[in-house]
């Protein structure tokens, strides 16, 4: 006989864990699903060298529980991955979550019975498993992407993916290693990979923007300054557009209202405090070009002056706007282009032909190696969902639905699939905040909301299909007053060849918050409840 439950969540990251406990508050019977042999989701998988949150680490951490706050000491400006792991299973053990949570469990198909209203959710261990309500919390960077080179599967030495990591210390001493790709986590790993190998050959196609973490250590006294005004911290990143730095310096004028001397002055103060706050040096850097090409300017200017070879920093030097792709943060990176261990090789004039069993063949030179890391990144935002079997009404299956690209409302539940509901969907703010804010407003949402339904003795949820297309247009409406959609990033699906292109993620989170408010005391406008 099927397993029975109120509500299955999947995956057991930041989101799947305060889902959980939530839902156990309001006495709802749930279980959690988790491929991994443990909890952390992105941060269980994600375990190269130099894997670090780009949000502070004060704030990027549960607000839901004052005391949970003042007991956990985070170490650093920017938590490193083991850390980060480490407080969510300190979370997991805390409130005695683990019972409640099924590892090493991977789930195949989720099918909703219109007869029953219920949702027949299967996993790859061969149970099935009978629940009201489905709440995705898979992520929006767990899906690893691995390119489709030529040969791929046909090198002898190690390969890694820097989504994929092993549980254990990989030594790359001595050893000749190729990393393909430079997006964030190349960034991150590109620099202490170089302490290791004999050589190190970084293969890029597009550089990225990134700028300096200037991470350190806390103190005790700065911990306990942070706990004595945690409340009024977190109360201002629920305001904030980004979910987080409520208390970094506002950006004060527009960068085309300066002389050239004041931008570089304000400039220069943000890139010496250092992370992702760089970019609200100015009011209009995402929606002017000429403001946009200002702060550009200076990132490649900067570029130039730590890295030695001419020829190397004009290759590490982006041509997009700043912003437009997910703005790195790095340690080191750029100087470690100096070491003579390190190449670069740009593939946009020599691209990768082929990966032979001893290395690399570009259009014009072979490369021997005995390790290759691809940093090659995601499929964002939608990968995880669509590989699993999840179908609606009639039958329709999710890849049927947003064959087109992604169709949600507010980003949070898709029309013709009831009672399913997406933690950070594609159509929320997502990966342009602080992750754990818009997860922690999520997941209050959905509770909320399948409260309301028991109280009402209703049945079913599901989005009004003409509100979520009106939601789509809205999404794609905002990020074309900004200079998001001006280049080829994940964020519109263009790193997965045959994706459709739609920009995904919302800007602006305290907006977003006020309109889920609105739809709520506007009796659930855009949702049929039955």
């Amino acid at each position: 006989m099927p397993s029975e439950f109120d509500v299955v969540v999947v995956g057991a990251g930041f989101a799947g864990l305060y889902m959980l406990k939530r839902l156990r508050e309001q006495g709802w019977r749930a279980i959690v699903f988790e491929a991994g042999d443990g909890v952390g989701g992105t941060w269980y998988w994600n375990r190269y060298p130099g894997a670090r949150c780009d949000v502070p680490s004060i704030e990027y951490s549960f607000s839901f529980d004052p005391e949970l706050e003042q007991e956990w000491d985070w170490k650093e400006r920017y938590a490193t991955q083991p850390e980060i792991l480490a407080y969510l299973e300190h979370v997991a053990e805390r409130y005695d979550l683990y019972r409640d949570i099924r590892l090493r469990t991977r789930v195949e198909s989720a099918h909703f019975d219109e007869s029953s209203g219920r949702w027949e959710v299967k996993t790859d261990d061969g149970e099935t498993t009978m629940a009201r309500y489905v709440v995705m919390a898979t992520g929006c960077l767990s899906s690893a992407n691995m390119p489709d080179i030529p040969g791929r599967d046909s090198f002898e030495g190690d390969t890694y993916h820097t989504g994929r990591w092993p549980h254990h210390k990989v030594d790359f001493t001595g050893k000749r290693v190729a990393v393909i790709g430079t997006g964030s986590s190349g960034i991150q790993s590109i620099p202490l990979l170089a302490e290791e190998a004999e050589q190190l050959t970084v293969f890029q196609r597009t550089p990225n923007y990134s700028v300096p973490a200037h991470n350190q250590d806390h103190t005790p006294e700065y911990m306990q300054a942070v706990k004595d005004e945690y409340r009024a911290i977190r109360a201002e990143n629920r305001v904030s557009p980004i979910g987080f730095g409520g208390r970094v310096r506002p950006a004060e004028a527009n960068a085309m209202d300066l002389t050239p001397e004041q931008r570089a002055v304000e400039l220069e103060k943000r890139w010496e405090e250092g992370g992702l706050t760089f970019l609200a040096a100015f009011m209009d850097v995402v929606f002017n070009p000429e403001a946009n090409a200002q702060v550009a300017d200076f990132v490649r200017r900067k570029i130039a002056s730590i890295v030695d070879d001419p020829e190397v920093a004009a290759m590490l030097s982006p041509d997009t706007y700043i912003g437009c792709k997910r703005l790195c943060v790095d340690t080191g990176y750029f100087a470690t282009f100096n070491r003579p261990n390190v190449r670069l090789v740009d593939l946009r004039k020599t691209p990768i032909v082929q990966i032979t069993p001893s290395g690399v063949r570009t259009s014009d030179e072979t490369f021997e190696f005995d390790a290759i890391v691809f940093a090659t990144g995601f499929d964002a935002m939608t990968g995880t969902l669509l590989r699993i079997d999840i179908q609606g009404r009639d039958g329709k299956t999710l890849k049927e639905a947003w064959a087109e690209g992604p169709k949600t409302y507010l980003g949070l539940s898709v029309p013709d699939f009831p009672n399913m509901f997406i933690i950070t969907g594609p159509g929320s703010p997502s990966v342009l905040t602080n992750m754990v804010t818009s997860i922690e407003q999520h997941v209050e949402w959905i509770t909320d909301c399948i409260n309301k339904m028991r109280d009402e003795g209703r049945r079913t949820i599901e989005a009004k299909p003409e509100d979520a297309e009106q939601w789509v247009a809205y999404v794609n409406q905002i990020a074309g007053f900004t200079l998001y959609t001006n280049c080829n990033s994940w964020y519109l699906g263009a790193n997965i060849p045959g994706k459709p292109r739609v920009f995904m993620p919302l800007f602006g989170f305290n907006t977003y918050e006020d309109v889920c408010k609105n739809v709520v005391e506007d009796d659930y406008r855009g949702f049929v409840r039955v």
